[in-house]
């Protein structure tokens, strides 16, 4: 069974299911860099993998929803938000996103990387994390833009969407959204051997100016589809 065929619960529980540290357990740069200047409010991280980010914002101020698929990336990461004394600002759920999204509106939405190996519904995903931005809120989408500079000949195995193809995924009305940022930026990486490189990062940053609706329907404050 190639990992594309795997129970995406079942796979990313055995990643994170190990002694050893999955991430750095910094912060993601891109997510530092923007919401630094952003003032405080409600926050949803998707993906949260074992809890940097949601930890980085509940550290500036931040009330965060913090959801992954792997129950064993969770107690990670709620273990990770005790250690640093912010449980109390984050909620850890776990969701399968292509079938369960968290309820509410939020003033931030962090899609880090939303990439899998197994099945992910990565497009109504992303339209249901615009559907959850606030009026005045921001969705930021940073996904890997290129293979890094060590995958050499296979890096042509590496096929990730570009800034415009995404916006166009997400369904989203020109009006009620201010494009705020859409660019590339390079970023140093490790590889799993130590290797130095380089790798690019596709960053979208938007913000909601007022009530819109997606293909699939505006998501209300109870989190239910509006019809």
């Amino acid at each position: 069974m190639t990992d594309a065929e795997r129970d995406p619960r079942e796979f990313w529980d055995e990643f994170y299911g190990g002694d050893d540290s999955v991430w750095s357990g910094r912060v993601n740069v891109r997510l530092a860099e923007i919401a630094a200047g952003l003032a405080p409010g409600r926050a949803l991280d998707l993906g949260c993998g074992d809890g940097a980010d949601a930890i980085w914002l509940a550290e500036a101020g931040w009330q965060v929803v913090a959801v992954d698929i792997s129950e064993q990336a969770l107690v990670r990461a709620r273990a990770a938000a005790r250690r640093r004394d912010v449980a109390a600002r984050v909620r850890f759920e776990r969701h399968d996103l292509s079938t369960s999204f968290p309820a509410g509106r939020f003033d931030l939405v962090s899609a880090q990387f939303l990439h899998s190996p197994v099945a992910l519904e990565r497009e109504s995903v992303l339209r249901r994390a615009a559907d959850a931005v606030a009026v005045g809120g921001r969705l930021l989408i940073v996904d890997h833009g290129t293979a890094p500079s060590w995958a050499g000949a296979h890096a042509h195995e590496h096929r990730f969407a570009g800034i415009e193809e995404v916006l166009a995924s997400l369904g989203i009305d020109d009006g009620p959204w201010q494009r705020l940022r859409l660019d590339t930026a390079d970023r140093d990486v490790t590889g799993p051997d130590g290797q130095a490189g380089v790798t690019t990062d596709n960053i979208i940053l938007l913000r909601r100016t007022g009530e819109g609706r997606t293909e699939e329907g505006r998501t209300g404050e109870d989190g239910q589809e509006a019809s």
